[in-house]
């Protein structure tokens, strides 16, 4: 492999941005693979499900929803604790920020960590990072397992189902119309990142959205999926790669393979069937490393700070 260029550094061609309504209630905030963004209007306000990176990217989201309508923004949903997915909450002067009690914890645990190590990884998303406020997002309202918030009549319910992306991923479904924001347990043409993986979980965990039936489902990059078919694909997608990228992963480690082999074995395997996804160059190191940690002594990821991401990718890339 020849030396690539740093997480998504090199990346820095503005996306084509979709705002695609899915139902009366439910619109999809998406950018050609960058983080999404969920919208739901309810009868009498509005709820933005992940942020984007920073204020400034925020304000092309309030911007499009004030196309549709002028209810004021009340809730603003994490999905988990990533940076890249919260950082632009301040934006949105919203009362309430929610997010699992898990996520709270993840930040108290390793947001600043995270915050340095995303602004290093994705330049482009962090353009006008001195518009994020000092500090990190906060979620004012916590909760394990399940919550249901009522926009006016209109049901939102706030699910944990299991472990994934993160240990803290939380997914919004709308009931009565058979919708679901996924976060990034599910993505569409789009490489998942797992640094922060449980990867012998996340199948599970999406066998319980795929129980919900959604109709249509927003993921937390790529295309909104907006039939069932599509939703199956993303489903079927996302855990194919989570599945490949642990039997992989295993097999060379149970072999007692070092690190840096399985990485380039894994590799090797894996680029014919996803490597026209996006980010996946961006991905693979860190997905690797947290796979292999899982499949042999760290059964809950370890952080990632700017340093020591810097130190894996010139280990197995250089």
């Amino acid at each position: 492999m020849s030396t690539k260029t740093f997480a998504s550094q090199a990346d820095l061609e503005d996306k084509k941005v979709s705002f695609t309504r899915l139902s009366e209630n439910a619109y999809a905030y998406t950018a050609e693979g960058d983080p999404n963004t969920g919208i739901i209007i309810g009868d009498d306000s509005v709820m933005v499900l992940d942020t984007q990176a920073t204020p400034s990217m925020a304000q092309d989201v309030i911007r499009r929803i004030r196309e549709v309508t002028d209810k004021p923004i009340r809730y603003v949903v994490l999905s988990h604790y990533h940076a890249v997915r919260v950082l632009g909450a301040s934006a949105y002067g919203a009362e309430h920020v929610i997010a699992s009690r898990d996520t709270y914890d993840l930040i108290v645990e390793r947001g600043e960590q995270d915050k340095a190590s995303e602004i290093g990884r994705f330049p482009r998303l962090f353009r006008n990072v001195e518009t994020v406020p000092a500090g990190l997002t906060w979620p004012t309202i916590t909760f394990q397992g399940a919550m249901s918030l009522w926009l006016g009549k209109l049901e939102v319910q706030l699910l944990q189902l299991g472990r994934g992306h993160t240990k803290g991923d939380t997914v919004a479904w709308i009931p009565s119309q058979r919708i679901l924001f996924s976060g990034d347990l599910v993505e569409f043409d789009a490489t998942p990142y797992a640094g922060d993986a449980y990867f012998q979980d996340w199948p599970h965990t999406l066998d319980r959205l795929a129980a919900l039936q959604p109709v249509a489902l927003v993921p937390g990059r790529g295309a909104a999926l907006s039939t069932p078919q599509q939703v199956a694909a993303g489903l079927a997608g996302t855990r194919a790669f989570i599945a490949d990228m642990w039997a992989a992963v295993k097999a060379g480690a149970d072999a007692g393979k070092d690190l840096n082999t399985v990485y380039r074995e894994v590799y090797a395997k894996l680029q014919p069937k996803y490597g026209q996804w996006v980010i996946f160059d961006h991905c693979m190191p860190f997905d690797v490393t947290r796979c292999y940690d899982e499949a042999t002594r760290y059964p809950d990821p370890r952080v990632w700070t700017a340093e020591r991401d810097l130190q894996m990718w010139q280990t197995l890339e250089n």
